[in-house]
């Protein structure tokens, strides 16, 4: 046992000293605060008033009502925020043209300088209420938030003018086709948990996520750090001291420690980040409404559990399988026949999230839940999307366990001999005798 855990020891700090290992696991969770906040940042946007020059080419005098409802509006639901537009009409019935062109010239110009009177021009003609075409000429056309705000208070007063001129009341309408406003929560045990819908799209498609790019990844250092002691003669030297079960059980062992360290912090983050958001906001200035509004996910003590179990058992498995590849082969160009054996299941495990998430309680994602080759990929989604039974978790990790112990098995004695052979790579026949001997 001692053997054992002087090679897992190695595996383990010869990974988590790497200046790659130590930049990853720091960078997520800056990255996690980053998204948790900047968006939040982003979307309260500028409490700058928009200035702007509308020239009422009308002769019906629209200029007027539809300046008083602009300059109504605010940049936030706050009661003392500052109004979204700074309204001024021109009238220039008969003369649009001329007038629009003279305070184009006093628009777009770096802020403060004196010409810089009007951040836009907008232009009402007679036309506007049958065609519902406006012109806005101005400085901030390449804000899209901005002047979708704008075009979406254009088109509701072009609407209000048309019902008052055909003598109906527009509130009253107004109010009739008030849209609908769907706020969807899940719900576990009876109990809602105050995650809404996107977030539980956006924590599945993480962990899926990041489940196939760690599986993957430390499966492939297994693998070619098998090679390259192999080809070093380094294996000789430790087969002398170590049976082959010893050095496969301690090189797998040492680098998924490593990963399930990785990933542990990475999750730990995760719920940190989640459970402590309406905080971070503070800190950035930000309002615990904006913060509320954005669909972060969070991950609880049960998931994260759960998340790291199967993480540590798929690593397991996998990381079995490519560590016999590495025995069998003597490059790294030589595994490719049969290492895309190992990495088409991650993949198919990796694409099933995309059927869960539409039906985390269907027939398929439930099957995939007891296949031990999908099923750190499956059960981890399906538990943050529904709630998973305690007998199908049970038999989940049960079968998990039994395909662990087949394929380290497996693996196993294919190690034994392939760690000391040379030359040529075997083939599917011999494999078969060395699994046999």
């Amino acid at each position: 046992m001692n053997k054992v855990m002087a090679v897992i020891r190695r595996e383990f700090v010869a990974r988590v000293r790497t200046r790659a290992f130590v930049i990853s696991t720091l960078l997520l969770p800056v990255m996690l605060v980053f998204f948790a906040v900047v968006p939040a940042l982003l979307m309260h946007g500028s409490d700058r008033t928009t200035r702007i020059a509308l020239v009422d080419g009308s002769s019906a005098g629209l200029g007027a009502s539809f300046a008083r409802a602009l300059q109504a509006e605010r940049v936030s639901r706050k009661a003392d925020a500052p109004a979204r537009y700074s309204v001024k009409v021109f009238p220039a019935a008969g003369r649009t043209a001329a007038v629009r062109d003279t305070l184009i010239a006093q628009t777009g110009f770096a802020r403060g300088d004196a010409a810089d009177r009007w951040d836009g021009v907008l232009v009402i003609d007679d036309d506007a209420l049958a065609s519902g075409k406006l012109a806005y000429f101005g400085s901030n056309v390449g804000a899209v938030e901005s002047m979708q705000h704008l075009q979406s208070s254009l088109s509701q007063l072009i609407a209000t003018a048309r019902l008052a001129r055909s003598g109906v009341d527009p509130a009253l309408v107004q109010n009739a086709m008030r849209p609908a406003d769907l706020q969807t929560t899940k719900v576990a045990d009876g109990k809602a948990t105050g995650q809404s819908g996107e977030a539980s799209f956006m924590l599945a498609y993480f962990m899926g996520f990041i489940l196939y790019m760690s599986i993957l990844l430390y499966g492939q250092q297994t693998m070619a750090s098998v090679i390259e002691e192999k080809t070093s003669r380094i294996m000789e030297v430790l087969a002398s001291s170590l049976t082959p079960f010893q050095m496969l059980l301690g090189k797998v062992f040492g680098v998924g420690l490593a990963g399930l360290a990785q990933m542990a912090i990475w999750g730990g983050s995760m719920a940190l980040v989640s459970s402590q958001r309406e905080r971070l906001a503070g800190l950035f200035g930000v309002s615990a409404e904006a913060i509320r509004s954005l669909p972060v996910p969070s991950m609880g003590p049960d998931l994260l559990t759960v998340f790291l179990i199967y993480f540590a058992l798929g690593f397991l498995l996998y990381g079995a399988l490519y560590a016999a590849i590495g025995a069998m082969c003597n490059t790294v160009q030589e595994t490719q026949q049969y290492a895309v054996l190992v990495t088409m299941f991650i993949i198919v495990g990796f694409l099933s999230v995309f059927s869960l998430i539409k039906d985390p309680t269907g027939g398929l994602g439930v099957t995939m839940s007891y296949i031990p080759f999908f099923a750190p990929f499956v059960m981890p989604v399906r538990w943050s999307l529904a709630t998973v039974p305690p007998v199908q978790l049970a038999l989940s990790l049960g079968l998990m366990v039994l395909g662990l112990f087949a394929c380290v098995w497996l693996a196993a004695r294919i190690y034994r001999t392939g760690i000391l052979m040379f030359g040529k790579k075997p083939g599917w026949r011999e494999l078969w005798r060395w699994i046999r001997a």
